[in-house]
C-alpha cells in the first residue's frame, strides 16, 4: 500500500469516527458557516467539537507549515482529504478572512514573529479579522486611499475612514492599508498594519442592505495607536502585500460564491417545487435549458478552480487568474439565484412565513453585491483584457 493510500484510509477512518453528524449535511451557505473569534456563539455542540478536532489535526489549514497551526500536508494528501470530506458532506469547520487572506499574505510577507502571533489562533478559529481596504473616495480605484498612519517613532497613530468593511463590527481584529507618506506616488505610500478592533478610537458602524442585513460596516479610526511591530512588509511598500492579497481575497470570492450550492442542485430543487413530467424531468422545458446551462457553468468553473489549484500548489503566482475567477463565479451566483426565484415564482418575493420569511429572496438580493465587492466586475474584466488577452489600449 502507499503512503497516499495509507493517508485516505487513516483519513476516511478518522472522519468517520470525529466529524459530527450535524456537520455532515454538505451545507455551504452563509447561515450555516462558522466564523470563530473571541465572540463567536456556536449553533450547536456538534460545530464546535468539529473546529475544535480538526484545529487540533491541523486540518483547518492543511497546508500551513506546523509550526503555525497548519498540519504540513502536500498537495496529494490536501486534495484527499478534501475529497474525503466531501464524500461524508462534511462542513468546512470554519471559515475566516484570516484563512482565505491575511494567512496567505503573512506567509509571504510576514516575520516570524507576526507568523507565531497570529497565525495559529486564524487556525483555532479563536480570532476573527476583517479587511480594511476601500474607502468613500477610494473603491475600485484603491490605491487613492486617504487613512493616514502618523510616524511616531515606535508607533504609528491612524486618522480615517473605512466602507464596506464586511463584518467589522463582529471582527477581532483588521488588517489595514494605510497611506504613511503623501508625497509618493499613490502606490508608493501605502503600508500595511494589523491592529486591534478593541485598540481605542476604533469603532464601527453596519450599514443596512436592501436585504435587510447588515454584513458591511463603516469603520472609524480615530488616533488609534498601531504599534510598528504590527507593520508588516515594509514601510510604504504596502501595496506589494495588497496586490498579493487581493489575487488570494478575488481567488477566494469566486470560488465560495462559485460553489455556494447549499447541498442540492438546482435541478433537484426545480423538481421537488415545480414537478417532474412523465419523463421524469422537471416539467417547465425553458426552465429545464437554463437549468442545464447553470450544470454547464457549474462544471466548467470546477474545472477551472482545478486546474488553478495545480497551478497555485505548483508555487505559481495566480495574478490576474484570480479576477478570472472573482467575475466569473459572483456572476454564476447571480445567474443561480435568479434561477431560485424563477423557481419559486412571485410567492418568494413575499417575506413571510410561509416560505422561510422571505430568506430566498434576501439571498437573491444579497447576490447584487457579488459584482462590487472585492473589485467590480468591470474591473476584473479590464484586468483580463489587459493582462490575459493582452488587448492593446485596455
Amino acid at each position: 500500500m502507499s503512503d497516499l493510500e495509507t493517508f485516505r484510509n487513516e483519513t476516511r477512518e478518522w472522519l468517520d469516527k470525529n466529524c459530527p453528524a450535524d456537520m455532515r449535511d454538505g451545507a455551504v451557505s452563509e447561515a450555516t458557516q462558522c466564523w470563530g473569534g473571541r465572540n463567536w456563539t456556536f449553533t450547536s455542540e456538534g460545530q464546535k467539537l468539529w473546529l475544535e478536532r480538526m484545529a487540533a489535526k491541523g486540518w483547518t489549514v492543511p497546508t500551513w507549515p506546523k509550526e503555525y497551526g497548519g498540519a504540513g500536508l502536500s498537495k496529494d494528501e490536501t486534495e484527499i482529504l478534501q475529497a474525503e470530506m466531501k464524500a461524508i458532506g462534511a462542513r468546512k469547520p470554519h471559515d475566516n478572512f484570516g484563512i482565505t487572506m491575511l494567512g496567505p499574505a503573512l506567509l509571504k510577507f510576514g516575520t516570524h514573529e507576526q507568523k507565531l502571533e497570529h497565525l495559529p489562533p486564524i487556525a483555532r478559529g479563536e480570532l476573527r479579522w476583517c479587511q480594511g481596504y476601500s474607502e468613500p473616495g477610494a473603491g475600485s480605484d484603491l490605491a487613492s486611499l486617504r487613512t493616514k498612519a502618523e510616524d511616531k517613532g515606535d508607533h504609528y497613530i491612524v486618522n480615517g475612514q473605512k466602507i464596506w468593511t464586511s463584518y467589522a463590527d463582529k471582527a477581532d481584529w483588521i488588517f489595514c492599508l494605510v497611506r504613511t507618506d503623501f508625497d509618493a506616488a499613490k502606490h508608493k505610500g501605502i503600508s500595511f498594519v494589523l491592529f486591534d478592533m478593541a485598540t481605542d478610537g476604533v469603532t464601527t458602524k453596519p450599514i443596512k442592505l436592501i436585504s435587510g442585513s447588515s454584513p458591511f460596516c463603516e469603520t472609524f479610526f480615530d488616533d488609534v495607536r498601531v504599534e510598528k511591530s504590527n507593520l508588516v512588509h515594509k514601510p510604504n511598500k504596502g501595496w506589494d502585500v495588497a496586490k498579493y492579497l487581493l489575487t488570494h481575497e478575488r481567488g477566494m470570492i469566486g470560488e465560495v460564491f462559485g460553489n455556494m450550492t447549499g447541498g442540492r442542485s438546482l435541478g433537484e430543487i426545480a423538481a421537488s417545487e415545480i414537478g417532474i413530467d412523465d419523463m421524469g424531468r422537471v416539467d417547465d422545458p425553458l426552465l429545464r435549458a437554463k437549468l442545464v446551462q447553470a450544470e454547464v457553468d457549474s462544471l466548467a468553473f470546477s474545472t477551472l478552480l482545478q486546474s488553478v489549484s495545480e497551478r497555485a500548489e505548483a508555487g505559481e503566482s495566480l495574478g490576474a487568474v484570480s479576477s478570472v475567477l472573482k467575475y466569473y463565479g459572483t456572476e454564476m451566483n447571480k445567474r443561480r439565484h435568479e434561477l431560485l426565484m424563477e423557481i419559486g415564482g412571485s410567492d418568494e418575493l413575499e417575506w413571510s412565513e410561509q416560505n422561510d420569511d422571505g430568506q430566498r429572496s434576501k439571498d437573491w438580493l444579497r447576490t447584487k453585491g457579488n459584482s462590487i465587492e472585492g473589485g467590480t466586475s468591470e474591473v476584473q474584466l479590464q484586468i483580463v483584457a489587459k493582462h490575459i488577452l493582452q488587448m492593446p489600449n485596455a
